[in-house]
């Protein structure tokens, strides 16, 4: 008989197959988990990595920034991203974003700055700077390549320095902070197609969306109010190839800055996938945004006590009407009707008083020809400012001047001063700048004690290239010419950084492009007055540019423009340097407080640049867009000849009527019959 097999069932090996297949959808799972992450109920024990001013705080929120100025925060999560697949030269895959964010200010208009969702090839950007820069990167590094930045920004400041549209705007920010595309903040209706404002600093919490198409290699951009769904339209949709942008790893987070004013900024909740639409977020989980302290509920305590309150109050009306007349003389301001177009760039004269405490002279920072500057400090945003009072004593040309010191408000500059608005009280008009923290130049190039602070030839040369920089945008890049008319070492201040602003706007005259400036009254500091304006009493770039060349020499050498010697004769540090020109030792011009320590070919080469900007001839001297160019490098330096540089600047300003006189306990000097008060010489 042939035996019979039979093939009994047994449970082992269905067992084995299904710990495999388990193992197998365990990996699987693993993956896709990889490729996704949500954060739907706060951020409270996640592993973030934050920085700055970055924290989570105690509801969940991921908050950027806290109220402090001139600060950043950075929040990224804590896995690369390998967008590029298992090729890292291959395509990056398609991806999408969604998170929830909020912007909260002390105030109803006015927000510094935005937040950006970016993408980055590492986690630490310490070397990127606050205010404009959105704490995403820097001077040298923006529009470098090499960054490998993509950043979608919700800016609340319009920067003319990055072209920005507006002060409430979404952008696609691909390796600058010049964004590839932006547009207001909005969206469309999915039922009409009627786009509806928004506003980033309405204190309400807000949804994006950004999303990536691989193979069409296509960028959208979608913002909405929280709890509306995702509209079918983008607000942003270009067409971007980011597998040249994006390198691998990378990683994705948060950046935001504060400028002058105390914002805070806020992510609710965060969602990413790759090759799949982010996850959806619930928003009935999402922790609540802070409100506006302007939004608080009156307390019922008061409601209460005010009805029993008033027989009292009225016992004490006599009294009350007493302390309110006196009250408002103390903070009488000058404010007539034209002055209400210029709204929010007007300061109370009350804010101003208590955040210098009263003007004291505790708080002086300097004193010059055209006033006393004080240090203070807003009391409502704790923003520091410097306020400048000057005399204003005649009324003509005044609403001219303040139209243009509104007008000058808005320009945003690296190397510029922000001036923040104005005030008028009595006879004084009051300017309200960005305060420095470290002073100005001049206390840096006179200080005489062992133990004073000095500059190292390091720093002056970046100095002199960014207020280089700042001149050039005042001349040829801002809508208008605006021509400063009072450059000078003491009109320069440095940042906390050590970088040169140009500052005291209060002189400078605006005109539009293509446009012939008015005459007007000589006004500006001997030792910087080009002679043509002394002539003519014409302000124009070139006579910026003569001061700036004066202001290079007196930065390298530690000169001031007008010298005196031994016997007490006076000279012109211009003249003086183009001696040792024609002597061929120019080296010895240099400040002795240098010891040596410096590029000899970099100082010849600023000091040759100086001497052909302070020409006497306004056609000999170069645009600072030249001037800039010789700086970096771009543009040979013309080659100067005897006969280009052969003259005496003391005897040809002598011959047309200016009396030089200096004043040893300023660094400021003034021309005696040519110096106009601040109205009068507009």
């Amino acid at each position: 008989m042939v035996p019979t097999h039979k093939f009994l069932y047994h449970p082992l090996p269905i067992l084995f197959l299904s710990l495999i297949l388990g193992l197998l959808a365990a990996a699987s799972a693993a993956t896709a988990a990889d490729d996704q992450f949500i954060y739907t109920a706060g951020f409270t024990g996640a592993n973030l990595t934050v920085d700055g001013d970055a924290t989570v705080t105690a509801s969940g929120l991921i908050q950027l920034t806290n109220g402090t100025t001139h600060q950043k925060g950075h929040a990224f999560h804590p896995s690369p991203l390998h967008l590029h697949g298992s090729s890292p030269n291959g395509t990056v895959q398609s991806f999408s974003v969604a998170f929830v964010f909020g912007i909260v200010s002390s105030y109803l208009d006015f927000s510094t700055h935005g937040l950006a969702l970016v993408f980055a090839p590492s986690k630490n950007l310490s070397s990127a700077l606050t205010d404009q820069y959105m704490g995403l990167t820097n001077a040298q590094d923006n529009g470098n390549k090499t960054n490998h930045m993509f950043a979608v920004e919700l800016d609340t400041v319009q920067n003319l320095e990055f072209h920005d549209i507006n002060a409430n705007h979404v952008g696609i920010d691909i390796y600058t902070l010049s964004s590839f595309q932006s547009n207001a903040t909005g969206y469309y209706h999915d039922s009409n197609g009627s786009f509806q404002n928004l506003s980033l600093i309405s204190g309400e919490a807000m949804q994006v969306w950004v999303e990536y198409d691989g193979e069409a290699t296509q960028i959208n951009v979608t913002i909405a109010p929280l709890g509306i769904v995702k509209p079918k339209k983008p607000l942003l949709s270009c067409v971007y190839d980011l597998s040249t942008v994006l390198a691998e790893p990378s990683y994705i987070g948060f950046s935001s800055a504060t400028g002058p004013g105390n914002s805070r900024h806020y992510v609710l909740g965060w969602s990413f996938g790759i090759n799949r639409p982010a996850p959806v977020i619930d928003i009935a989980k999402l922790p609540k945004l802070p409100k506006l302290d302007s939004n608080k509920p009156r307390s019922k305590v008061l409601e209460i006590t005010l009805p029993i309150a008033s027989a009292a109050l009225v016992l004490a009306v006599g009294i009350a009407l007493i302390l309110l007349v006196r009250r408002r003389l103390r903070y009488t301001e000058l404010r007539e009707d034209w002055e209400s177009e210029f709204g929010p760039h007007r300061f109370a004269y009350k804010d101003l008083f208590h955040a210098t405490k009263g003007f004291k002279d505790k708080h002086l920072l300097g004193a010059g020809g055209f006033g006393m500057v004080y240090r203070g400090q807003l009391q409502k945003s704790g923003v520091e400012v410097a306020v400048k009072k000057v005399s204003h004593g005649s009324k003509q040309g005044m609403k001219e001047f303040i139209a243009e010191i509104v007008s000058i408000g808005r320009i945003r500059h690296r190397n510029l001063v922000q001036l923040l608005g104005y005030c008028r009280r009595k006879d004084e008009l009051i300017l309200v700048y960005d305060y420095m923290p470290n002073g100005s130049l001049d206390k840096y190039l006179y200080s005489e004690g062992d133990d004073d602070p000095t500059l190292d030839w390091g720093q002056r040369f970046r100095i002199i290239k960014g207020v280089a920089s700042g001149l050039h945008f005042l001349h040829e890049r801002w809508e208008k010419v605006v021509v400063h008319r009072d450059i000078k070492s003491s009109n320069v201040l440095l940042d906390k950084e050590m970088n040169g602003r140009l500052g005291d706007f209060g002189l400078a005259k605006l005109y539009e492009h293509g446009a012939n400036p008015q005459t007007t009254r000589v006004v500006g500091t001997t030792g910087y007055l080009a002679p043509e304006l002394v002539r003519t009493g014409k302000a124009t770039p070139f006579t910026d540019v003569f001061a700036f060349g004066t202001f290079m020499l007196e930065v390298t050498c530690g000169q001031r423009p007008i010298k005196q010697d031994e016997q007490g004769n006076q000279f012109l540090l211009v003249d003086w340097v183009l001696q040792h020109w024609h002597d061929e030792t120019l080296l010895e011009a240099v400040d002795p407080k240098l010891k040596g320590e410096y590029n000899s070919d970099e100082v010849r080469f600023v000091l040759q640049i100086g001497l052909l900007c302070a020409h006497p001839s306004a056609t000999a001297r170069p645009s600072m867009q030249q001037v800039l160019q010789y700086l970096d490098g771009e543009l040979p330096l013309p080659e100067m000849t005897r006969s280009d540089l052969s003259f005496n600047m003391l005897a040809l300003l002598q011959k047309k009527g200016l009396h030089v006189m200096s004043c040893p306990c300023s660094s400021t000097m003034v021309s005696a019959g040519t110096i106009s008060d601040l109205s009068g010489g507009r």
